[in-house]
């Protein structure tokens, strides 16, 4: 296998793609609206890749996302994920996220604590926006205080944390946030008096 590689392949909610190197596995996208979407955002990312047969360690992890978009149980401890480039604080955020059982979450907060870093909520929040290898590090796992699952990595495709997480039946008050919510936060003080 020369360079890298992807393909596009078929799941529940949709066609997903995955990109290889010689290290392993550089990144997954899920579905976008329309296939020709999905396959530019691969080209975009990695446009020194070429379609081909996924090699064995692919075909493993292609079957783990294939399996788990299905709602069942999915093992990737023995798909190589290759890292090169990826921060050191990125990595270890995603080591503690691939450890979260399916059907749980914890949030950003949660994870910066089993850092050791408290402070580094947002720091938690941008390595996992950040994340290349959606589904194999489960980064729809790890929502915002108040369970909001409303948002998605940037190789998230159209597929929303509450979409994967129904899919993997997880446990608890998972909420959307609503206008009020939205804008809150942006709208300006009012006067008194």
């Amino acid at each position: 296998m020369a360079g890298r590689g992807y393909t596009i392949f078929d799941t529940m909610i949709g066609r997903c793609g995955i990109a290889w190197g010689l290290a392993g596995i550089v990144g997954v996208q899920l579905p976008e609206a329309r296939e020709i979407e999905t396959r530019r955002r691969l080209y975009h990312i990695y446009p020194d890749a070429r379609e081909q047969r996924p090699p064995p360690n692919v075909e493993i992890a292609i079957e783990g996302i294939v399996t788990l978009l299905r709602g069942g149980l999915a093992d990737f401890s023995d798909v190589t994920l290759d890292t090169t480039g990826v921060h050191a604080f990125n990595r270890r955020v995603y080591q503690l996220t691939q450890a979260i059982p399916r059907g749980e979450t914890r949030t950003y907060a949660e994870i910066a604590a089993r850092l050791g870093a408290t402070g580094a909520v947002h720091s938690v929040a941008q390595a996992l926006a950040r994340n290349p290898f959606v589904i194999i590090v489960p980064c729809h796992r790890v929502l915002e205080a108040g369970s909001y699952a409303d948002k998605m990595s940037a190789n998230g495709g159209s597929i929303s944390k509450r979409t994967l997480l129904s899919i993997e039946g997880a446990r608890g008050g998972i909420i959307s946030k609503t206008l009020f919510d939205v804008l809150l936060p942006v709208a300006p003080p009012r006067l008194q008096g």
